[in-house]
């Protein structure tokens, strides 16, 4: 295929609204060029992080070991050079990103953060992280993550509040989306209230995916027969759907329309990555594909969608509510316990991201004893 042809699918969706983010970010990535080859060749105007990511990129190859001799020199704890590595990359790339930032008017050219995830069930702990990693990175165009626990829902309504920009993270219900976005109207009015500048604040809700269809396909093939088999892999996109008719009903609300400059929050698609090997690979991208939305990908994804996405660019989220609905009303009617298995994916998403942060200061508590590889 010829690069012109490679990139149409990513060109398509871009046009059609949806912003193209990448699921990852390495220091290495930022020195290389490779993170800015992507902005200008694959329509790449956003990141993502999460604890996994600064993991992963902390354990493999040498971009951060003189950062680390000098924060052993300096005589930094483990938890200290964690936030210094982190938010000095989170930095570098928000300044990478800052003539998208500019050319988007603040909507894209974000760059995601998120709270140390030991803190989801700790409201006040989350709303001081959250503080001190917006004057930390001290760049417009970062997004501080907070996960949408129960305890995360006050937090984000303060962060919005005091006007920092929020990516809400962990998102699997229904219910638990329409309190995120009550979260950040209530943000906002309490912004107003203040005096902040409504058209500063930016936020998008991350919907997970491909996690949801993980878990709900093994208990469908459990089921059996043809009804099961034609629900497989079908799930997490009816959900996503059903977010964004949310998202439309909340965001067209006299309630909102009354803050004056105020944005709208964006769906985000994230957990993009097809789990299930008989799946299309650009599947969690393909039949998402709407106006106003965010779709994150690791780079595997977004190389798949490049080469052989087959995304038109149309519009496949309006108009599919009532299909959507059906969908979720079959699953659960053949037994499929799926409000029970998105609250197990909240529980285990937070999970998840905990034992990735021990790894990350596993990492770096080695580094700092000079025991880098």
């Amino acid at each position: 295929m010829s690069e012109s042809t490679n990139t149409d699918a990513l060109a398509r969706i871009s046009a059609a609204g949806v912003s193209v983010w990448l699921d990852d970010l390495s220091r290495q990535a930022l020195r290389s060029g490779e993170l800015a080859a992507l902005i200008a060749e694959r329509h790449v105007v956003g990141v993502t992080t999460n604890p996994t990511i600064f993991a992963t990129a902390m354990s493999e190859g040498e971009a951060y070991d003189a950062q680390l001799e000098e924060l052993r020199a300096a005589g930094a704890d483990v938890d200290d050079a964690v936030l210094r590595l982190t938010t000095d990359d989170v930095r570098t790339a928000c300044d990478l990103f800052s003539a998208v930032y500019e050319a988007s008017g603040g909507q894209d050219g974000r760059v995601s953060i998120e709270v140390d995830p030991r803190l989801a069930h700790d409201t006040e702990g989350t709303i001081a992280a959250a503080s001190w990693l917006w004057r930390t990175v001290d760049r417009p165009n970062v997004m501080i993550k907070i996960p949408a626990t129960p305890e995360g829902l006050p937090a984000i309504t303060e962060a919005i509040g005091a006007g920092i920009s929020v990516n809400v993270t962990l998102i699997f219900s229904l219910d638990r989306y329409r309190a995120v976005a009550q979260a950040y109207v209530d943000g906002l009015e309490r912004a107003a209230a203040t005096g902040v500048d409504l058209s500063t604040i930016r936020s998008v809700a991350s919907l997970f995916l491909s996690r949801i269809d993980a878990k709900v396909d093994p208990a469908l093939d459990e089921i059996g027969g043809a009804q099961a088999a034609a629900l497989r892999g079908k799930a997490a996109v009816a959900n996503a759907r059903l977010a964004y008719e949310i998202h439309e009903e909340i965001f067209s609300t006299p309630r909102f329309a009354s803050l004056e400059g105020a944005n709208p929050q964006r769906p985000l698609w994230a957990s993009t990555g097809t789990k299930d090997p008989g799946f299309a690979d650009t599947k969690y991208v393909d039949e998402l594909v709407t106006s106003g939305v965010v779709s994150t990908m690791p780079r595997a994804t977004l190389e798949a969608v490049a080469d052989h996405s087959p995304a038109t660019g149309e519009d496949v989220v309006r108009g599919s509510y009532d299909e959507a609905r059906e969908t979720l009303d079959a699953i659960t009617r053949l037994g499929v316990p799926f409000e029970q298995i998105l609250a197990d994916l909240e529980t285990s998403g937070v999970s998840s991201f905990e034992k990735s942060w021990g790894e990350l200061l596993e990492t770096v508590s080695a580094g700092l004893r000079g025991q880098v590889d």
